[in-house]
């Protein structure tokens, strides 16, 4: 059966709510909107991770079927396509791009979904580490977080960076491009803070469990 005749919530970019907001910065971090050569209108998530790809289809109500695929280069990616002229119509309203380009901004967002779309946003293409090194003076081993956002396009990040400091969330950063992209990245204190914001008040499970493990190993 095709997957545009399958259940789906075709109304979930109608209206801010937590679970919409962090399905929208998901896609915008990691999705695409395609419009095949036959007129069918699909949006598109993938991820090496299952479990968001299964959490994503539930806030969609859907019983469609979750892909599997093996790229030339990298690992298994799952991928969930939704085959709707309405939430394709829904995100273009809301700003997401057919192809994406170095131009991406972010949507106008309500102060209050913020953080759960910035939740959505950090999952698709968010980082965070733990490090451990020796300082040549000293004989204790030193261990550091870090975190950030990784793009092609300089100016979706400067708006994120922009608006953690305008929410006071935190205090310095660093933009800078690697690797045919740009990275905005976090020292020990912004990570924290930054973790703080993201999953606060979190009440519908929408994280990806992996990550936020990361940044509790480091605290504990």
């Amino acid at each position: 059966m095709s997957p545009m005749f399958r259940r789906k919530n075709e109304v979930l970019f109608e209206k801010w709510t937590s679970q919409m907001a962090y399905v929208l910065g998901y896609i915008l971090a990691d999705g695409s909107l395609i419009k095949n050569k036959r007129g069918a209108y699909f949006t598109e998530i993938q991820s090496i991770d299952k479990e968001i790809i299964v959490k994503i289809r539930k806030v969609f109500d859907s019983d469609l079927k979750i892909s599997v695929y093996k790229p030339k280069k990298g690992r298994i990616r799952y991928r969930l396509q939704i085959g709707s002229k309405k939430i394709f119509t829904d995100l273009l309203k809301l700003g997401i791009k057919p192809k994406k380009s170095c131009h991406e901004k972010l949507p106008k967002i309500p102060s209050k979904y913020f953080s759960d779309f910035l939740r959505g946003y950090f999952d698709g293409d968010g980082s965070v580490n733990i490090c451990t090194y020796q300082r040549k003076d000293r004989n204790k081993k030193s261990t550091v977080l870090s975190s950030g956002f990784t793009s092609g396009g300089k100016l979706i990040l400067k708006q994120i960076w922009r608006n953690l400091k305008l929410k006071k969330i935190i205090a310095g950063g660093t933009l800078y491009f690697h690797e045919r992209s740009y990275r905005l990245w976090f020292s020990i204190h912004d990570s924290l803070s930054l973790y703080n914001f993201l999953y606060q008040n979190v009440e519908n499970g929408l994280f990806l469990t992996r990550k936020k493990r990361i940044f509790e190993r480091y605290k504990n």
